[in-house]
């Protein structure tokens, strides 16, 4: 009777360790399969960051050339007759003059990264230089409207000692930002014709402009 009962406690024992054993097992598999899926979705996550960090440092990198082919900047001098504007501009810019004022119909000067295409065609330039045998009162009225439906906003600026206005917000087909002065009997409109150079505008040409009032 001791032995029977010892041998159903034995084979009691022996279905539970079986039962403890499989179900161990199955669970060492689950962790595991847990395991390598996590695993799997960390290396994908940390993949993932690193090339969108090598992106973003190629970006940066990028960046940092242009702006450093800027330098060093060229200067620009206008007509002594004309008010004589001087300014710097980054040397990786072209310049092209459609109009120098010698047919007394004003000076037009168009800057560009690279090649300056056609002037005719409608694109927004990186700079623009106009001077128009305008007074600065009658320039300023041209743009008295935009200011009135709000696509541009129109604040002082002193220039070289001397207040002019600034206009930014739509220009033409564009957004861009101008500055207008008065030179005696006539008016000069320094302009971008495209936000993505306003940092140059702002950087650059703004700080470094001078012209005889």
């Amino acid at each position: 009777m001791h032995n029977q009962n010892g041998s159903q406690v034995l084979l009691v024992m022996t279905i539970v360790l079986s039962v403890l054993t499989v179900g161990f097992g199955g669970f060492s598999v689950w962790a595991y399969l847990n395991y390598q899926e996590q695993k799997n979705n960390v290396d994908g996550i940390v993949a993932e960051s690193v090339v969108l960090a090598q992106e973003q440092q190629k970006a940066t990198d990028e960046a940092g050339f242009v702006e450093r082919e800027k330098l060093p900047t060229r200067q620009f001098v206008g007509p002594a007759d004309l008010g004589q504007v001087t300014f710097d501009f980054p040397k990786t810019w072209s310049l092209y003059i459609e109009a120098d004022g010698s047919a007394g119909t004003g000076y037009n000067a168009y800057f560009h990264p690279g090649a300056v295409s056609n002037p005719t065609r409608q694109q927004p330039y990186a700079l623009r230089v106009v001077i128009l045998n305008s007074t600065y009162e009658n320039s300023l009225a041209a743009f008295q409207q935009g200011v009135q439906d709000g696509t541009l906003k129109a604040s002082a600026i002193t220039v070289n000692g001397q207040v002019g206005t600034r206009f930014d917000g739509k220009l033409g087909q564009s957004n861009g930002s101008l500055v207008l002065l008065k030179s005696r009997d006539k008016s000069i409109e320094i302009f971008t014709e495209s936000d993505a150079f306003l940092g140059d505008f702002n950087n650059i040409i703004l700080p470094s402009l001078k012209f005889n009032p």
